[in-house]
C-alpha cells in the first residue's frame, strides 16, 4: 500500500521536526533573586513589556527572581545592592526620565538605576549593542512602578 507508506512517513518526519523544535527551544533562565525584595519590585515584574529590544520574555527560575528576554538573555533583577562603583562621581544617563549607573563587564553590561527607592538592575549582552537601548524598553514600567527619591545616589 504506497499510500500507507507516504502517510507514516509524513507522520515520522512531522514528530522528528516537532522534538527538534522542542529541544532547541531555551529553558528557563537562572536568575539570582535578591532577598526581601519590596512589593515594588514584585508591581514592576508584573508590569514588564512581552518583549525588549523586539526580543521575546523567557522564563525565569525560580519565578519570580525576576525577568528575562531573548538569547543570550537581557536579564532585569529588582532590589539589588547598589554597585560599589556608584558613587556621587561616578557618570551616569538618564534614559526616558530614569537615571541609570552602567559598568561595563564581559560580555556587556549592567546598568543599575540611580535615584529610585529601590535599585533595579538591567543585564545587556554585548549582542544587543548598543547596549543602553533595552532600557527604552523598561523605563515606562520602572517610571510607574520603582518611586523616586530625592537623593540621586
Amino acid at each position: 500500500m504506497p499510500g500507507g507508506a507516504h502517510l507514516r512517513r509524513a507522520i515520522v518526519v512531522a514528530v522528528v521536526a516537532l522534538a527538534l523544535a522542542t529541544s532547541c527551544a531555551p529553558g528557563p533562565v537562572s536568575v539570582t533573586p535578591v532577598s526581601g525584595a519590596p512589593a515594588a519590585c514584585r508591581a514592576l515584574l508584573a508590569a514588564l513589556p512581552a518583549t525588549v529590544e523586539s526580543l521575546p520574555s523567557r522564563e525565569v527560575s525560580p519565578a519570580g527572581g525576576g525577568a528575562a528576554w531573548g538569547s543570550p538573555p537581557v536579564v532585569l533583577r529588582c532590589g539589588v545592592s547598589r554597585p560599589a562603583a556608584m558613587t556621587q562621581s561616578a557618570s551616569c544617563m538618564e534614559v526616558n526620565d530614569v537615571g541609570w549607573f552602567a559598568e561595563q563587564r564581559e560580555p556587556g553590561y549592567v546598568f543599575t538605576t540611580i535615584g529610585r527607592a529601590v535599585n533595579v538592575e538591567l543585564t545587556v549582552p554585548s549582542k544587543y549593542a548598543p547596549e543602553s537601548n533595552a532600557l527604552v524598553d523598561i523605563a515606562d514600567a520602572v517610571k510607574a512602578h520603582v518611586p523616586a527619591r530625592s537623593q540621586c545616589v
